[in-house]
């Protein structure tokens, strides 16, 4: 192929608004999206119902809309942290191998566009889709309880919101990850399409059944030791969080729950100064999530750069 003069990033904003208005008008994301906005509906209703007798004594009433489960419905988050790797992957399992089945690689790359903007255009543009669907529902959330609840939100609740928003948006931002991972690597989109939807069955169904076992194996209970007890739990805690998952469930555990005080083992002499059931203030939580946001950033990362290594050694061929 001619070399071309210019920034390997030439014509990023074009394949990056391209890819997301091609999303936008796609019949695939608007069955998926339907289905998040009905579930979500339903949830944030049911919980309304749950919590309308305590407005004046829950101070973070618009947070216990998103957490509070009423049968047969779980909470909107439960829904969320299960709906949102099926958008992302509905986005991204065949953002590369598409363009190879379609016959259009070539054309694309014959153009000024280098491989380094077309892979990167193509997830900065599922970003996009996943943050304007992502700030539409929460802006009805928000819109749901108002008007059915008749109180506005606090500042304090509107920040935990955003930090929700944020957490939510990288927890999708690793499957799209994923997705793209495996559309890079095989040609056929169904077979990278059934390799996503088996790592993300496997993280999230099989993989909390699984970390018990594997800690137990790793460190077996000795009956005269109790602190391997607590060995084994922080083993199990650390294999856990091998999972996007697990990760997603303590940040959001920690933003939506202001009295969440850890996020791990917390022994009777670590609480003794606490005043137990006091919410903690924003700052603070943020601070409390900080690891589990930092490990799915730098999981995101990796998973980029490892499309982005796989794409650049394929041969592309008019």
């Amino acid at each position: 192929m001619p070399q071309r003069e210019g920034s390997p990033f030439t014509g990023l904003a074009t394949v990056a608004l391209k890819e997301a208005a091609d999303h936008m008008t796609s019949a695939r994301i608007h069955l998926v999206m339907l289905l998040v906005l009905l579930t979500a509906i339903g949830a944030v209703y049911a919980a309304i119902g749950q919590i309308s007798q305590t407005v004046s004594e829950d101070q973070f009433l618009f947070l216990r809309l998103l957490t509070t489960a009423r049968e047969p419905l779980p909470s909107f988050v439960a829904f969320l942290g299960f709906l949102l790797p099926l958008v992302a992957i509905a986005l991204g399992f065949d953002a590369i191998n598409g363009e190879y089945n379609r016959r259009t690689m070539s054309r694309i790359l014959s153009q000024p566009i280098y491989r380094d903007a077309l892979l990167t255009g193509k997830f900065l543009g599922c970003l996009l889709v996943i943050a304007l669907c992502l700030l539409v529902l929460w802006l009805l959330v928000i819109g749901m309880g108002i008007l059915l609840l008749g109180l506005p939100p606090s500042a304090e609740e509107i920040l935990r919101g955003l930090a929700f928003l944020l957490a939510s948006f990288v927890y999708a931002g690793v499957w799209l990850a994923v997705a793209m991972v495996f559309s890079t690597i095989f040609r056929s989109p169904a077979t990278s399409a059934l390799a996503t939807l088996t790592v993300w069955l496997l993280f999230t169904i099989f993989w909390p059944m699984l970390s018990p076992l594997i800690a137990g194996a790793v460190v077996p209970l000795d009956p005269f030791d109790p602190m391997t007890a607590v060995h084994q739990v922080e083993l199990q805690r650390a294999i856990a969080r091998i999972s996007p998952n697990t990760l997603f469930g303590e940040m959001t555990l920690a933003i939506l729950n202001p009295e969440t005080r850890s996020l791990g083992i917390v022994f009777a002499n670590q609480l003794s100064q606490a005043v137990m059931g006091a919410p903690l203030p924003i700052s603070q939580s943020l601070m409390l999530i900080w690891p589990q946001l930092a490990c799915m950033i730098a999981a995101l990362l990796v998973l980029f750069t490892g499309a982005y290594v796989s794409f650049q050694r394929q041969e592309i061929r008019a």
